[in-house]
């Protein structure tokens, strides 16, 4: 699988599959509270399945306020 990283440079790395996100995400490095993972646009849960040929993109999920 083609794994897009934008954390928040964009880096693309390929995995093997099938795997459920949460182990993609463990295997990357990647806190899973950070970010959103996303098949095409569909966003993904830490259970749901990703296999070879799918690509994902690993989005970083930032946060904000007003002053």
């Amino acid at each position: 699988m083609r794994v897009v990283l934008r954390t928040p440079e964009k880096e693309e790395r390929e995995l093997k599959g099938p795997k459920k996100v949460r182990e993609v995400l463990e295997e990357l490095g990647v806190v899973p509270e950070g970010v959103i993972v996303a098949r095409g646009d569909e966003l993904l849960t830490l259970d749901d399945e990703v296999a070879d040929g799918d690509t994902i993109e690993v989005i970083s999920a930032v946060s904000g306020g007003a002053r």
